[in-house]
């Protein structure tokens, strides 16, 4: 499958529409402080940015048909007028995850954890794009960058699904986890 129009490119440094309004370590190592994000379709050059992170749309791992049809039922596009507040997520998950088969991986992600289920719960009110860096190189920092936007109004809906999904069994495979909140500043 081609990467052309699924990768995109989280650059951050002091250029962009998204204006960080807090960046903090949930676990493992911090990214350097930066005052502004752009997300940009496609490959992006390091010119003085303080550091891009890359991956690629793909399609939903995890996900039974009825999942999958309940999700693309509720699922939000992204760049709504009134979602002006964002969240950029990036997560490792341990080699311990890796090294589990993928029915393994989907018993920890939905059957035990919820995941889906809990995210349902916060449609429409949270829009997400999920992009999976792992399928570029298992080198790359992050395995995964989520996506989130929302309107100002829904930040509390938004802080209570992450603090559900953090209490899961799936997060204690995380070992590196950085949350960047946003706000739109401009187009």
């Amino acid at each position: 499958m081609s990467q052309a129009g699924r990768l995109f490119t989280f650059v951050g440094g002091d250029a962009g529409p998204w204006e960080v309004m807090s960046q903090r370590a949930v676990a493992g190592d911090p990214l350097p402080a930066v005052e502004r994000l752009r997300v940009v379709s496609g490959e992006v050059p390091k010119e003085g940015e303080a550091w891009l992170l890359r991956g690629v749309t793909s399609h939903e791992r995890y996900v039974t048909r009825a999942e999958k049809t309940q999700l693309l039922a509720a699922q939000p596009a992204l760049a709504r007028p009134d979602s002006t507040a964002a969240a950029l997520i990036p997560i490792r998950k341990s080699a311990e995850w890796w090294g589990l088969t993928q029915d393994e991986r989907r018993a920890i992600f939905e059957e035990t954890s919820a995941h889906i289920r809990i995210g349902l719960d916060y449609l429409p009110a949270v829009a997400r794009r999920l992009h999976h860096c792992r399928d570029l190189s298992e080198n790359e920092p992050f395995d995964f960058l989520t996506w989130f936007e929302f309107a100002p109004a829904d930040t509390g809906s938004f802080d209570q699904l992450l603090r559900r999904l953090r209490q899961t069994d799936e997060w204690r495979y995380v070992e590196r986890e950085v949350e960047l909140r946003l706000r739109r500043t401009r187009e």
